[in-house]
């Protein structure tokens, strides 16, 4: 599986604001996350949807999405992405961030941490 493709094409639907739907594609059924910036794990695809569908549930409006750079190393990815929401209960978050991934041989997450780039 050609991960560079994978990551471009992943890469691609979390620019549309579809990360549900870019967990629910690319994701294996045991992927992990961690977020060192905020806190928090997912075990398992199922997880991380539900915290997707959540988090995008509280979105008013996406201001936009921007993706920086994107590198791949053997099975390793890290994409570098600037979020601007506006969201339901009147606050406004804008952050920048690292998404480091691991990939499997199928071509799918197994791995995924989030790192603050500011």
């Amino acid at each position: 599986m050609d991960i560079k493709d994978q990551v471009t094409k992943m890469d691609s639907v979390v620019l549309t604001g579809a990360v549900v739907d870019a967990v629910k594609q690319f994701f294996a059924d045991d992927a992990s996350t961690s977020d060192h910036g905020q806190g928090g794990t997912t075990t398992g695809k199922a997880e991380m949807v539900a915290k997707m569908e959540g988090f995008t549930g509280a979105i008013a409006a996406v201001n936009g999405i921007t993706l920086h750079h994107s590198i791949v190393e053997g099975n390793v990815s890290a994409s570098e992405f600037t979020f601007d929401f506006d969201m339901k209960d009147g606050s406004k978050i804008y952050w920048h961030e690292i998404i480091r991934r691991i990939w499997n041989d199928e071509g799918k997450v197994i791995q995924e941490e989030y790192f603050n780039a500011e």
